[in-house]
């Protein structure tokens, strides 16, 4: 109860309460009962409770006051570990992202530049190779009922000629089951020799499943480090994850690369890439680089005063990075969305955007409360929104918007109307990459969008959406 309805809870009787479910057997005498939430961000977490007063008494609203102030210290407490735990965690993730950035950045240009199969698979070796200094990587794709070994680096000698049954082989159980495998022992895990596949001595093994829009063609195989027999670490098999996911997509683009509708796609994929890596350049990168100068020039300093303070500076520069990045992650894919729903994930964006704009954000948001929308529905109301709002910072001169989603009889209603300057009719129908993205989405709902110069200045979008 204390969850569902976080306010403090004061009883003389714990068992007279209606909510009351009694106690197992041996349970210790409960009657007085003081209860208190624990909040974080306005979200309930847990609970304090107490129970049992000295001498029989009730709890008096000072005992009350006294347990919230607890609580509250709770809150912060377990607050401030869960952000040193996530901060800690995107750290080692920072950290592998741009490990991974360089041969991932190959991958994705050779989407866009490479129609030869061959030479995809041969950058794909070599990149994966480099990236967790194996000795050995292949890449097995499926034929049949076989696998063949489609290309391969390090000292390995590919063979066309090789069959893999791939009923019998463990890469092919890889295969199947969609998940990657790390071999400590390769002589006695792998079920088909390494020698056969053109591996000489392999002591381990690193198996990562190809994958493109849930479907599985193939699999990326490492053997060994160059520097040594050590099995590889989970880890090293999350990064090689991260670029067979890359892998994979270059792989099926360059099988069907003729298609024009997946032309259109790859454009806008391309597009997005650009977009993120130049985000990544531009701000992660240069601000790394500059952390690593000034940390450099700290450890240069024989005055304690003066190494305190650039590091304190290294410090704060390190929390401005790490709100960048979440701003880059909320834009990617807001956790608020999955976890909460649609209309915090909303009040957060309205949030975000007036911090970080100046821009006077209004929301007015009616959803259900006894059901949330389908996935695919909320997620195309969020890129609405979120598009509009970016328009409206970047191009409209306004000082404040008003965002209202609502459920009516006739489906879900967005509009967002902002005070600025207005928009040319032209780009309103033509309109650029963001707007064409948010056609698209309404189109593939079954809905109507419209973008028209508002009643006296600013500019509305509107877009009605099916909630079938």
């Amino acid at each position: 109860m204390l969850i569902d309805e976080p306010r403090p809870l004061r009883l003389d009787d714990v068992g007279d309460h209606p909510h009351s479910y009694g106690f197992p057997p041996e349970h210790p005498p409960m009657r007085s009962f003081l209860g208190v939430p624990i909040l974080i961000r306005g979200q309930a977490w847990g609970n304090l409770y107490l129970t049992e007063k000295a001498a029989g008494e009730a709890f008096t609203s000072e005992d009350e006051e006294a347990t919230v102030v607890l609580a509250d210290w709770a809150a912060i407490a377990i607050e401030n570990a869960r952000l040193y735990r996530d901060v800690t965690r995107r750290r080692d993730e920072l950290e592998r992202a741009i490990k991974g950035l360089e041969a991932t950045t190959a991958i994705a240009r050779a989407i866009g530049a490479e129609t030869q199969l061959e030479r995809v698979l041969e950058l794909i070796v070599k990149r994966g190779r480099a990236l967790i200094d194996a000795r050995d990587v292949l890449i097995l794709l499926r034929d049949g009922d076989d696998l063949v070994i489609a290309a391969g680096a390090g000292r390995v000698r590919v063979s066309e000629a090789v069959r893999i049954p791939f009923a019998d082989s463990t890469a092919g159980e890889v295969l199947t089951e969609g998940r990657s495998r790390r071999i400590a022992d390769a002589h006695r895990e792998l079920r088909v020799p390494a020698e056969r596949l053109g591996v000489q001595g392999a002591e381990a093994a690193l198996l990562v499943p190809l994958a493109y829009r849930n479907t599985t063609f193939g699999v990326l195989a490492a053997f060994d480090h160059v520097e040594g027999g050590e099995p590889f670490t989970r880890d090293e098999e999350q990064i090689l994850e991260a670029f067979a996911a890359q892998a994979a997509t270059a792989v099926a683009t360059a099988k069907t690369v003729e298609s024009d509708r997946l032309r259109r796609s790859l454009a806008a994929a391309e597009a997005e890439r650009r977009r993120w890596a130049r985000e990544l350049h531009d701000e992660t990168l240069q601000a790394l680089g500059g952390l690593r100068v000034l940390l450099s020039s700290a450890t240069r300093l024989d005055d304690a005063g003066a190494m305190r303070d650039a590091m304190r500076n290294a410090v704060e520069q390190l929390g401005a990075d790490i709100q960048s990045l979440r701003s880059m992650i909320a834009e990617l894919r807001p956790p608020t969305l999955d976890e909460l729903g649609l209309g915090p994930a909303l009040n957060s964006l309205a949030q975000r955007t007036s911090a970080a704009t100046g821009l006077e954000v209004h929301t007015n948001v009616d959803l259900p409360a006894d059901r949330r929308l389908t996935p695919e529905l909320e997620t195309t109301v969020y890129r609405i929104v979120q598009e509009s709002l970016t328009n409206v910072t970047k191009h409209a001169s306004a000082s404040s918007v008003a965002v209202s989603v609502r459920c009516t009889p006739g489906g879900l209603e967005i509009d967002v109307t902002d005070d600025g300057t207005g928009i040319d009719p032209g780009a309103a129908r033509d309109g650029g990459f963001g707007l064409t993205g948010m056609r698209e989405r309404v189109d593939l709902l079954g809905g109507e969008l419209n973008i028209e110069p508002g009643p006296t200045a600013g500019t509305v979008v509107s877009a009605r959406l099916p909630l079938g």
